[in-house]
This record gives structure tokens, sequence and C-alpha cells, in this order.
């Protein structure tokens, strides 16, 4: 799309003026915005665009400001769970156990999980009305990374680590781990943190019993560039600005590089 397709001058032009729109998605003041279009550091769907008068149609244009993804269509929202045990992965559960409805109550957009945690489970869920990213978080061909904090039974070796390193085979395929190494092994038991991309489910589970360390704790800390620091379980907050950018540029990213295939879930 180039510079010729943002009409500059004609007040009647389709569109929202591009200054406007970065000032209500929060990127900066009005003022502020314009300048920022005028030092060049404003993209529309990826192309720079400097004119003062540019429209844009929100609900389908594509902003960055610095190489950072922009939300700029309104009525978007994303949210991080940090999902307790005992807690299905489903929006309304047909068994009537405790399900995620719980948790988006103060928000009246119909908000989705993206992936899934088995009930033994906890950690990080990101819930969003938002499905096109959700398809792109979820689908396994576009990478996204996934850490979890594994508590497993018996002493993990530096042989094990490297073992899920280098690949292990399963009953559905071999899978390799991005990344593994051993946080701690005392007493009978052992912490592990596993990086992977995989949406095959519940695989950190079969992973380590394949390696004969069966879990018998399982959180997922991070989902892609969104970290679940101190979040208490049972909590859920709004993703700040700054990890919404890096999740919409990440998103957008992984879309224009990878297939477009059937997604799988991801159970652990």
């Amino acid at each position: 799309m180039g510079e010729e397709d943002f009409p500059t001058t004609d007040a009647s032009a389709d569109g929202v003026r591009l200054q406007k729109v970065l000032a209500q998605a929060g990127v900066a003041s009005r003022r502020v915005s314009e300048e920022l279009i005028a030092d060049g550091r404003v993209r529309v769907n990826g192309v720079v665009v400097t004119e003062m008068g540019a429209r844009i149609h929100p609900e389908s244009d594509l902003v960055d400001v610095d190489g950072v993804a922009v939300q700029v269509e309104s009525g978007m929202r994303y949210v991080m769970l940090n999902k307790p045990t005992g807690v299905f992965s489903t929006m309304r559960d047909e068994r009537g156990r405790p399900d995620l409805t719980q948790y988006t109550e103060e928000w009246p957009e119909r908000l989705y999980n993206v992936g899934r945690l088995d009930a033994e489970t906890s950690g990080l869920l990101i819930l969003t009305n938002d499905g096109q990213l959700a398809h792109v978080l979820a689908h396994p061909s576009y990478g996204v990374t996934k850490v979890y904090i594994a508590k497993v039974s018996g002493r993990v070796s530096a042989q094990t680590i490297s073992q899920l390193t280098r690949g292990i085979e399963l009953e559905d395929g071999p899978i390799v781990a991005d990344k593994a190494r051993l946080l701690d092994a005392s007493g009978g038991t052992s912490l592990v943190e596993l990086t992977l991309h995989s949406g095959r489910n519940r695989i950190v589970r079969r992973m380590m019993a394949e390696v004969g360390h069966p879990v018998r704790e399982l959180v997922r800390r991070q989902f892609g560039p969104l970290h679940l620091g101190t979040l208490p379980a049972g909590q859920a907050r709004e993703v700040t600005k700054v990890e919404r950018g890096a999740l919409l540029t990440l998103a957008r990213r992984d879309a224009a590089l990878a297939s477009d295939d059937e997604p799988q879930g991801d159970t652990q």
C-alpha cells in the first residue's frame, strides 16, 4: 500500500486522520503524534506515512510506531489471567465444573481463551475478543513460545536436560524442547524450566513422563512476550500498553511468516 493511497487534504475524504487515531489509541497526544508522523516513525500497512492529513481505516489498516504494533481498532480487549488449578479452560463447562467465566465478569466484551491449560495446570492464559490475534497465538505453525515450570518426581540429571533439547520420541511423533534447564533438585523432586512452541496435547507432562520424571505440579509462566510476573493465582488484569504492543507486533510478524493451517489445542 503506497503513500499515494492516503488522501491528505480533502476534509470529506474517507477514513480518520492518522494523528487522531494515534491519539485515541493512547500512543501520544495529537500534537506529539503529528511529530511522530513528520519524523517518519509511523507506518500504515508497512509503508512509512509522513503526510499530516493522511487518513486510515482503523478497522482494517495496520499501524505501527517505531516498529511496535498499535491497536487502533476500538473495542478490542486483552486480558492476562493466572488460572488456578481446578479450573477448566472453557467459557462454559457443560458439566458445571469451574470455568473461566468468573474471571471475565468485569469486562463488557465477550472474551475467549487463547489455547488451553488442563485443570491440573496453573498459570498464564490470555483472554481476548481479538480473533485474528488468538488464531496466531494458538496456531502451532506460528511457533509462539511458552515457558513452563514443572515440579517433577526424582532428581533430574544434566543428561536428562540434554535429552529434552536433543529430542525424544512420543507416540505421536518426535518432540524437541526449545530450551530446558534444571532450576533445583532437592529431596525427591526437581524443578525444570521448559520452553516450547509445540501445541500438542499435554506435551510437557508427556515429555517428562517419557524421560522418567512424572509431573507433580505445572505452571505456565510465559506466553510469547507476556510474563506472569507477580499476578496472584485467580486474578486477571488487562495487559499494559507496552505488553499489548509486544503482543500485536509478535502476532502480525508471525502471521506474515507462517502458513495458514487449522489450529490445534495446546493443553498441557
